[in-house]
């Protein structure tokens, strides 16, 4: 079945297919920077791209090379290093470890190749010098190297830039020494009251320094991928300026397309707003773990809109997700053979209409509507073997994996009126109204939860239910 997907490009909804003559399809996606816990709309995206890579190998079976890159030396990582006085190296890999485990536990693939920034500086040097040699990019006064946007006519190509005022103050204009408001750095020369010990030999005449953040995805697709890709994906975040400009460095240096297919998803909304601290809805699956979610469940609620529009986040959500995977579990559990689990039987056609609606512009909400009217209707003991294998097919695509979905040392969401009528026990513990308290220890009861009460507080725990 092929996959379709909106092209960020074009503005059109288009097939994905391999363009080298050896069928592999090339996928990149931009990884975190690593200088802090990523939050729940970093991993929106992740969890997405999990479902285009799973997709991919369902379509292209052995056939995908996936790369997504770390970013670990641009402000933010060199602030966080001297902020905590400690080496670069030691923080991104604090942070980067702490990502990769948290993408385990979320049941995302791991990339073919994951390369780093730091590990590719001369790979961006090199891009760097055929720019220069070029007359794509030029060298500041500073001894900063800066990429020239009106040496590519075609700038602004992916995010319709010229048609939006272009905003650059004059101050940072006039301190860079750049010629164009416009133009963006390829080379930032070294700072030591900035960088601390941070630095590397530049491109030839320039300072020493450190890239900027756009030419490192450059330089490792053409090093991993090759000089024109099948696919590039990221959040709609990355659009402008960062996308626009691998364009436009990527193009000038090789000549050639860079990427033949841009597919970005939208912002995660939490209550309805934009993620904040000062507003304390800024959220880390560390975070809703500590809260007692699961990341299973964190995994399906990122999944459960369409990822080219807004996601409304709530713990509501989260108590919705948690249903629907156990509705999962026990359909699976009911689906499987009394002696071999292992069916290599070839899948039946009962869950086609999932797999259409993901290959129809990764249409999520149709293919989890399509998913539960099938598991809603069908007499798990009347399956055969072919919709056994045709089930196992569908988890792999949406990453819950029977062995992932069958775990059962999850913990259970509490939904939010279950809190609220806990919150008003323990105050009629506190106000010493026992008649109240006993009466709502009996609605939770009642509702299936019980409250246990300890020295060191009370927690609330689900009924088991024979």
């Amino acid at each position: 079945m092929a996959i379709k997907l909106f092209d960020s490009l074009t503005r059109e909804i288009r097939e994905l297919r391999p363009a080298q003559p050896d069928g592999i399809i090339r996928f990149y996606n931009c990884g975190p920077t690593v200088y802090a816990s990523a939050h729940i709309g970093n991993f929106r995206t992740f969890v997405i791209n999990d479902v285009i890579r799973r997709l991919l190998e369902l379509e292209f079976p052995g056939k995908v090379k996936h790369v997504r890159n770390l970013t670990d030396v641009d402000d933010r990582t060199i602030g966080q290093a001297r902020q905590e006085g400690r080496p670069l190296a030691e923080i991104t890999r604090k942070w980067t470890d702490l990502f990769h485990a948290e993408c385990v536990s979320l049941n995302c693939l791991p990339p073919h190749v994951e390369p780093a920034a730091t590990g590719h500086i001369r790979e961006q040097v090199d891009m760097i010098d055929v720019l220069m040699r070029k007359g794509n990019a030029y060298r500041a006064p500073n001894g900063s190297v800066y990429f020239r946007i009106g040496s590519f006519p075609a700038y602004g190509m992916l995010s319709r830039i010229k048609e939006r005022e272009l905003k650059v103050t004059n101050r940072i204009f006039d301190a860079d020494h750049r010629d164009d408001l416009g133009d963006f750095a390829l080379w930032k020369a070294y700072k030591p009251e900035e960088d601390g010990d941070v630095k590397w030999p530049g491109p030839d005449g320039a300072a020493d320094g450190r890239p900027g953040w756009h030419i490192e995805c450059s330089a490792m697709i053409r090093k991993h991928l090759g000089e024109t890709i099948d696919l590039h994906t990221g959040g709609v975040d990355l659009l402008f300026p960062h996308h626009e400009n691998e364009i436009a460095q990527s193009e000038c240096c090789n000549g050639v397309v860079f990427a033949r297919h841009w597919y970005h998803s939208e912002h995660l909304l939490v209550d309805g707003a934009k993620m904040s601290k000062s507003k304390g809805n800024y959220y880390t699956l560390g975070d809703l773990v500590q809260k007692g979610y699961s990341p299973i469940a964190v995994r399906y609620a990122l999944l459960a809109g369409h990822p080219r529009k807004q996601l409304n986040f709530t713990f509501d959500s989260l108590h919705a997700a948690g249903s629907a995977l156990g509705a999962l579990r026990r359909f699976s559990q009911g689906l499987k053979p009394a002696a071999d689990d292992r069916s290599q039987a070839t899948p039946s056609a009962i869950f086609d209409a999932v797999f259409t609606a993901l290959c129809d512009d990764l249409n999520l909400p149709a293919a989890l509507g399509a998913l539960f009217t099938v598991i809603n209707g069908l007499d798990t003991g009347a399956a055969t073997q072919a919709d056994r294998a045709a089930f196992g097919r569908v988890l792999y695509a949406l990453g819950f994996e029977e062995a992932y979905l069958a775990r059962g040392d999850l913990p259970v969401p509490c939904p939010p009126e279950i809190t609220a009528l806990a919150n008003r026990r323990l105050a009629a513990k506190k106000a010493k109204d026992f008649a109240t308290a006993d009466r709502l220890r009996a609605e939770l009861a009642a509702a299936g939860w019980f409250m246990r009460d300890g020295k060191d507080g009370s927690t609330l725990e689900p009924l088991k239910r024979a």
